[in-house]
């Protein structure tokens, strides 16, 4: 199927058509690259220390051969990282990858059962756990295939006496650390000194080698792995490379990474295109700690910050966020659910910088489309296919539909993973012989090729046989000045098969459903307004903030008809 390409005629200045695929063989050529550029500039930033591309260099070589030679492993294995952002995370992802292996992120917050699930699936030979989770990991890894531990304190990568002192205060007297066993577990800190007397052998690496199985689907059925090869996650970053690097100075950007490193998102956005700039990642542990987020961030002249919806919607409604110094920012992009208009528009208020809006799956390492970083304000659109990248909105036939009709998003290129791990009848489900890969989300694309994102195809609404898209309903709602998040699902109705239903977090405590109600009515056609609303003091979120409408749908107890 040959597709049009009307967005290469509104690229911004100064984006290629086409990437450079072959300019690096993998990411670990990436990283030595950078650090070889960048040898003495700040690198990873956490909890008041920084690691400099000499630091990563050395400790993630340590880490590396402790790998290979001190636990035996060979090409190929599996190695879980299961930590939020903390600087042991890149130390431990490029010294896996730097040792020929496969990371497999994993989400520290995740059940004995999820993490069980993933070890096996990906058949983990060991896993690296920050200490406040490791109980969670004593309890299934007697089920598993993982033969070896490595774990970790909070404060281990600060230096003494700070180390010592915050493993101890985490521990005693914040009482994060639940009582774990794991026989024969090895030190960080102690794999790290027991490398550096092993000799590190670099492994040669070229595109088809797998750098991540990158679990995804969690919150629509069982996690699957996205294999994502080393030429994936080369090819993503070039294309986002080479649409931030018209701004972007070399040697000098500050990105704040709130997002967790083990989600795909900042992986690729933060931890690889800001590496090739030579660029200070400022590691977030703990983002939901809003106050203390916004504290940190005051004192740093950040450049650049990646987020979802509800990151940058917590932010503005923090005490203090507009009082900072935003001079030295210049890009603000959203992505792993829609950025609402209100948010993006209060954003550009108090910022001055435009929330810019990309798209992306774990399927494409993520980023297919995206805005340019020029935009004077919020569009609606999820911008254009990045270079080297055609999309094509099909219908359910696979034929390509017109420019305007309504179908599903699918995305072509290099960044388009292998398939999913052990499972070739879901990926032949959504990943075909000619390349496409199926999104399952609703899309229509306009005539100058910006892509607008109608919805999930599983959370569309059908009233009455017309398709209500949870996310328009959705805009209209967060404008309402009364409200501070919501989510809407589709629940049965025995008149018209299924009706709106709305959950609202206030931010005004005396809003009513009949003020919803009235606004709704205003901004909505009949079939798309809400008749049922539920307040909430909080919505189900996962690990990067993202709503999830399922766990909305499985619990639709406690409405108020409005």
């Amino acid at each position: 199927m040959s597709t049009q390409r009307p967005w290469l005629a509104n690229y911004p200045a100064g984006v290629p058509a086409e990437i450079d695929l072959h300019e690096y063989a993998s990411v670990v050529a990436v990283l030595e690259s950078a650090c070889d550029r960048f040898r003495q500039r700040p690198a990873f930033c956490n909890m008041g220390k920084t690691l400099s591309y000499d630091d990563v260099d050395r400790l993630s070589r340590q880490f590396a051969a402790f790998l290979t030679g001190d636990l035996g492993l060979k090409r190929g294995d599996r190695v879980a990282l299961m930590m939020p952002n903390v600087l042991q995370y890149p130390i431990a992802i490029f010294g896996v990858l730097r040792a020929g292996l496969t990371v497999v992120n994993t989400n520290p917050m995740y059940t004995p059962r999820e993490l069980k699930h993933q070890l096996n699936d990906s058949g983990a030979a060991a896993l690296v756990v920050l200490d406040n989770f490791a109980a969670t990991a004593s309890e299934v890894l007697g089920e598993t295939s993982c033969r070896h531990v490595i774990t970790t304190g909070l404060g281990d990568m600060l230096g003494f006496p700070k180390s010592l002192i915050t493993n101890l205060v985490v521990k005693h007297v914040k009482k994060l650390v639940p009582a774990f066993n794991i026989p024969g577990a090895i030190r960080f800190n102690d794999a790290l000194a027991r490398g550096a007397r092993q000799n590190f052998v670099r492994a040669e690496l070229g595109h088809g080698d797998i750098a991540f199985l990158q679990y995804t689907g969690g919150t629509t059925g069982v996690a699957k792995g996205a294999m994502l090869t080393h030429g994936n996650l080369v090819a993503n970053m070039q294309q986002a490379s080479s649409w931030i690097g018209v701004n972007a100075k070399m040697g000098e950007e500050i990105i704040i990474t709130a997002l967790p490193l083990y989600h795909i998102f900042a992986l690729t956005a933060n931890g690889l295109v800001f590496m090739k700039f030579g660029g200070l990642n400022y590691l977030i542990t703990n983002p939901r700690d809003m106050p203390a987020f916004v504290k940190e961030i005051n004192q740093v002249p950040f450049t650049a910050i990646t987020g979802v919806n509800t990151l940058f919607n917590g932010l503005l409604n923090t005490p203090g966020f507009d009082q900072i110094n935003f001079s030295t920012l210049h890009l603000a992009l959203g992505g792993g659910m829609a950025v609402q208009r209100p948010v993006a528009e209060r954003w550009k208020k108090v910022t001055g910088v435009t929330l810019v809006e990309a798209y992306g799956l774990t399927e494409t390492s993520p980023a297919a489309c995206m805005n340019p970083l020029d935009l004077p304000e919020y569009n609606g659109s999820i911008g254009m296919p990045i270079s080297s990248t055609e999309v094509s909105i099909q219908d359910d036939n696979r034929n390509q539909l017109p420019v305007g009709d309504i179908g599903e998003l699918c995305v072509r290129g290099p960044q388009v993973m292998k398939g999913y791990w052990n499972r070739p009848e879901e990926t032949a489900q959504v990943l075909g012989d000619d390349g496409w890969l199926h999104t399952g989300d609703v899309a229509r694309m306009d005539e100058k090729g910006y892509v607008y994102i109608v919805d999930r195809k599983k959370d569309m609404i059908l009233v009455s046989g017309f398709n209500v898209y949870p996310n328009e309903v959705e805009d209209v709602v967060a404008a309402h000045p009364g409200v501070l998040e919501v989510a809407a699902i589709g629940v049965p109705d025995e008149k018209s098969g299924e009706a709106v239903k709305i959950f609202v977090v206030r931010k005004d405590p005396n809003l009513t459903a009949e003020d919803l109600r009235a606004h709704c009515k205003a901004n909505l056609t009949g079939y798309k307004q809400p008749r049922f609303v539920e307040f909430r003091d909080s919505l189900p979120k996962s690990n990067v903030g993202k709503i999830i409408r399922r766990e909305l749908r499985d619990a639709p107890k406690g409405a108020v008809k409005a």
